[in-house]
């Protein structure tokens, strides 16, 4: 199937003059011709850019000591992460670029800027072992990214391979919002340095994480449920950090605690059958 062309000057074999910062042009399939649209749409890369800026200013608040401002970014950051997806599967604007875009923007936000404000609040004082941990942690989001964007349409989308990059931030921006205020120092730093090594080394593990992608929110659920959704908002508004640590640990240890669950389980099962 021959190409159209895309403007009078290509059909007399003449090459357009590039703009001056270029002009995207993506190929996509509609049906079962292959279209070249123009440009990139706008709604769903503005949450995007704004996650994005979150991240950046979780950097530079972390780098002028403002920790309590570098945790609530990358929280924030987290739900325009969440919007945009949504927004493009709303309003029909998925694209590649969004695509690639929201990854690129996942690294600086889940992954740099978690690293760089841990290790401007406590793993400054390890020297190179604070770098090394921090290094970790960020390696490992962008593995973890670049794994996820190839098994798209692979793996089950009930369950993510790895802790996912957002989930891993809120681990270590909720530490540091709980304890911003607490001289940390090197005994601190320690154990600090510690679990940001093992949440870089959950986003790359093969456990399985609920997705949360099967919920159906516009269907009909116990009134038991809506009570709990109270009960949650009532414990953020009293303790938004304290309760924020406690729903990311918990989200993050479930899976190493029920593969160790079912490990012990089968040992025991296959003993008894000897």
């Amino acid at each position: 199937m021959s190409k159209e062309p895309e403007s009078p000057k290509q059909e007399h074999g003449e090459q357009e003059e590039p703009l001056p910062f270029g002009e995207h042009v993506e190929e996509v399939s509609e049906n079962g011709r292959k279209v070249r649209h123009k440009g990139v749409h706008l709604l769903p890369n503005l949450f995007t850019t704004g996650a994005l800026f979150c991240g950046f200013y979780a950097i530079v608040s972390a780098m002028h000591g403002n920790f309590e401002n570098s945790a609530v970014a990358i929280f924030v950051a987290m739900l325009l992460d969440g919007m945009d997806g949504r927004i493009a599967r709303l309003t029909n604007t998925q694209s590649a670029f969004g695509e690639q875009y929201d990854s690129l923007a996942d690294v600086v936000s889940f992954g740099v800027a978690p690293a760089l404000v841990m290790f401007s609040w406590a793993l400054h004082d390890l020297g190179k072992w604070g770098w090394a941990a921090a290094f970790i942690y960020t390696a490992c989001a962008a593995l973890r990214l670049a794994r996820f964007n190839t098994q798209i349409g692979v793996v089950d989308k009930k369950f993510f391979v790895g802790l996912a990059s957002p989930p891993a931030a809120a681990v270590l921006a909720s530490i540091v919002w709980t304890w911003h205020r607490s001289e940390i120092g090197s005994f601190g730093a320690v154990p600090a340095a510690v679990i940001t090594a093992i949440v870089g080394l959950l986003m790359v593990s093969n456990l399985r994480y609920p997705s949360f992608k099967g919920v159906d929110f516009r269907g009909r659920v116990p009134f038991v449920m809506m009570l709990a959704v109270v009960f949650v908002f009532a414990v953020l508004l009293i303790d938004q950090a304290r309760t924020l640590l406690v729903m990311s640990v918990t989200y993050a240890l479930s899976a190493p605690l029920i593969w160790c669950w079912r490990l012990v389980f089968s040992r025991n099962k296959t003993s008894r059958s000897q």
